[in-house]
């Protein structure tokens, strides 16, 4: 059980500084999703917090201890990689043990944990096999199982269901937040998939180009975005961005943009729309379709809808629950009232 606190951690290869001087709390227990496009910053702020990478400035804390100078293995952490990392040549049993006998952890106790482990994650009958002879899922079970077995102060995920399909993706995140849960271990999760974000977390961290541009609950994170970037990002589909000349009666003065989710629009006839437009494409999903309309000024408005696709090119009105709408000024920030 521990806190994880990061305080102004900044990090510069040459001249470029990469990360620009983040700061979060990680509550004891909590789990915290690191969310954002490649190339964003993320796993290099999860390898800082790990020691695979050196600060720049700041500081870094595990259970109320500075760690910035402090090897891997001595900051009682354990990760959990996309490329699972086992052995090819070890059973799972000795995948699981292997690092505790490094530990020289006695032999009654490494059994314990393994046991323990293997239970917990549903792998009894694996534990004499190799790891090709596994799915997917199964290997990446055992990946989290040589995390569990170290019994550490906080577990950091890096992207660990990369791998796996759609299908699998969904049954491992759910039983990842279960176990999160039943253990109550502090866990920093970094991920490019914001449904993964949503669905999994405590708490969001949505980065961008080196910045924590919001930090908080996902649901409070989707209602009221911080920035246009937060809003384009998390929300699939994405929020709709309105020129404020299509609704210049009921936008603020300083808005550059506005947005709206696709639930908060709605189709009806072309002259009692709030906006007008016509049919670009439609993704039946299912459960609703996306109406694609493209507006007068070119740009595309997404109306999610329980009906049935509509023909391309059909003249449509769109209705806006405009106590949704959002402004956002000329720098990307969301204008609060």
């Amino acid at each position: 059980m521990a806190t994880i606190t990061l305080n102004a951690v900044k990090k510069t290869y040459g001249k470029t500084e990469v990360i620009h001087g983040v700061d979060l709390d990680v509550a004891d227990g909590e789990l915290i999703v690191i969310v954002g496009p490649s190339g964003c910053g993320k796993s290099t702020l999860l390898r800082m917090v790990a020691g695979l990478e050196t600060i720049t400035a700041g500081e870094i804390s595990i259970a109320g201890r500075k760690v910035n100078d402090l090897e891997p293995h001595e900051r009682d952490i354990a990760m959990v990689f996309q490329n699972y990392a086992l052995y090819p040549h070890m059973s799972v049993r000795k995948n699981l043990a292997y690092g505790l006998k490094i530990a020289k952890i006695p032999t009654d106790e490494i059994n314990r944990r393994v046991a323990k482990a293997a239970k917990m994650l549903q792998l009894d009958d694996y534990l004499d096999r190799k790891p090709r002879q596994l799915s997917g899922g199964q290997r990446q079970r055992v990946a989290m199982g040589r995390a569990i077995v170290r019994e550490p102060a906080a577990f950091l995920f890096d992207e660990p269901l990369s791998n796996l399909d759609a299908k699998l993706r969904v049954q491992m995140r759910m039983e990842i937040k279960a176990l999160q849960r039943e253990l109550g271990v502090t866990s920093l999760y970094v991920t490019h998939d914001q449904v993964e974000a949503m669905t999994m977390a405590d708490r969001v961290v949505v980065m961008n180009a080196g910045i924590a541009e919001q930090i908080g609950p996902p649901l409070e994170v989707y209602r009221n975005p911080a920035s246009l970037f937060v809003a384009g990002f998390i929300g699939s589909p994405p929020m709709n961005f309105i020129n404020p000349a299509l609704l210049s009666d009921i936008a603020p003065a300083e808005a550059e943009t506005l947005g709206i989710r696709p639930e908060h629009c709605a189709l009806t006839t072309a002259e009692a729309g709030r906006l007008s437009g016509t049919v670009a494409f439609c993704e039946a999903l299912g459960a609703d379709t996306l109406v694609h309309v493209r507006m007068a000024d070119g740009s595309l408005l997404i109306v999610r809808s329980d009906g049935d696709p509509i023909e391309t090119g059909e003249a449509v009105g769109v209705s806006l629950e405009t106590p949704e709408i959002l402004g956002f000024d000329s720098d990307g920030r969301a204008i609060r009232s």
